[in-house]
C-alpha cells in the first residue's frame, strides 16, 4: 500500500509543496510518523542540494524549514564543508588580516 507525503516549505516569501507516494512500510522501518519522515527528506536535500553548490546557506535553511544555525551545524554534521575557498583564497585572506 502507499500513501502520499508532502513535504512543505517556505521558499522566499511563497510556500512550495511536494508531493509523493511512498510505501507505507517506510514510516515503519523509520519508525517515524509521516511528519517526522517529511521533516528529514527536507533537510536531507537541503543538504544535498547545498552540498552541490545549487542552494546557498540560506535557502539551504528555508528549504529545510529550519533556523539558519541549525541548517548549518546539520551540515558540519554530515560533513559538509561550508567554507569553499582554495588554498590561493586563503592564503591571501590571511596575508590580508
Amino acid at each position: 500500500m502507499y500513501s502520499l507525503l508532502r513535504l512543505n516549505s517556505f521558499v522566499g516569501y511563497q510556500r512550495g509543496q511536494v508531493t509523493f507516494s511512498k510505501p507505507d512500510e517506510i514510516l515503519l522501518a523509520l519508525k517515524a510518523t509521516p511528519d517526522t519522515v517529511a521533516a528529514r527528506i527536507r533537510i536531507a536535500a537541503a543538504v544535498k542540494l547545498f552540498e552541490m553548490g545549487q542552494l546557498a546557506s540560506g535557502a539551504t535553511s528555508q528549504l529545510a524549514g529550519v533556523p539558519k544555525p541549525y541548517s548549518l551545524g546539520q551540515l558540519a554534521d554530515d560533513g559538509v564543508n561550508t567554507f569553499d575557498l582554495s588554498e590561493e583564497d586563503l592564503i591571501h585572506d590571511l596575508k590580508s588580516t
